[in-house]
């Protein structure tokens, strides 16, 4: 067998078992229920994939014998744990990245891993859970408060009769209590991920940093204040299955995925639509 068709033969069964304990990650992280981390895994993972394509011919592929045995031990460490912690959140957020160092080791050894930082950086982001690093007293109370006014302020805008007292947005009918669960930080810290991202492929400039950064703060915020505006008047109106729908169910997912998507094409205008021209 020539050494050309050897270097394809093992292109094809690391992109095959890349692939694979991809898909069992992201599997493990739906069955957990944490739809939050699912978000985030699904991003960095496409993310990790497309920049293995996109440089795939650029990689040197030579490992040694210590550094395969080493990232197999790693990888088979992640598959059988994940027999009995996939439930487990820390197991979760760190395999990817015990998965990622396993697969560069036996690619390319140690000396050559280098190669992989940009994408070890996107899986060890996976790692970090970001909502438990906020301070939950002070910053989380705040942005409730923040939300049931500008959400309070929306429902003035359109004409109804609202009035706010602390976190309660109070209609004649009803009213809404926005606890921090509804503070629009979800959302927020999805966005701030997707420019981590873009930060991480495509490269940019100081101002172009600050100006997606403030666009996924406020962005995720007025987002969300219309989705607490939306909840507030169908608890006035005591449509309680509409209620569940917008606060737990899918309906939550559409305001993410519109924030997602408006995002998506500010971050064309500021940096994709100029990186796609140089390319041209």
């Amino acid at each position: 067998m020539s050494q050309i068709q050897q270097s394809k033969n093992l292109k094809f069964w690391l992109l095959g078992i890349s692939a694979g304990l991809m898909t069992l990650h992201l599997t493990l992280t739906w069955k957990s229920g944490n739809t939050n981390l699912l978000t985030a895994a699904i991003l960095f993972w496409v993310a990790v994939a497309l920049q293995i394509w996109k440089k795939r011919h650029a990689l040197n592929l030579e490992s040694d014998v210590f550094s395969r045995w080493l990232g197999i031990l790693l990888i088979s460490l992640v598959v059988f744990q994940s027999t009995y912690l996939f439930e487990n959140d820390l197991f979760l957020r760190v395999s990817p990245l015990s998965l990622g160092m396993g697969m560069g080791l036996v690619a390319s050894g140690f000396k050559r891993l280098k190669q992989y930082w940009q994408q070890l950086l996107l899986l060890g982001a996976i790692a970090i859970p970001w909502e438990s690093l906020l301070p939950y007293t002070h910053f989380l109370s705040a942005l409730s408060l923040l939300t049931a006014k500008f959400a309070t302020f929306l429902l003035w805008s359109l004409g109804f009769q609202v009035n706010l007292q602390g976190i309660f947005i109070i209609l004649p009918t009803g009213a809404l209590e926005v606890a921090p669960g509804c503070s629009g930080i979800g959302i927020i810290l999805q966005l701030l991920g997707w420019a981590f991202v873009l930060f991480v492929m495509v490269p940019t400039s100081w101002k172009q940093k600050i100006w997606l950064l403030s666009a996924a703060v406020i962005l995720g915020f007025a987002v969300n204040g219309v989705r607490v505006a939306l909840m507030a008047v169908l608890v006035a109106l005591s449509n309680q299955s509409a209620f569940d729908y917008w606060h737990q169910g899918d309906g939550s997912l559409i305001f993410s995925t519109l924030a997602v998507l408006i995002f998506g094409i500010f971050c064309y205008f500021i940096v994709l639509q100029k990186e796609l021209k140089k390319q041209i």
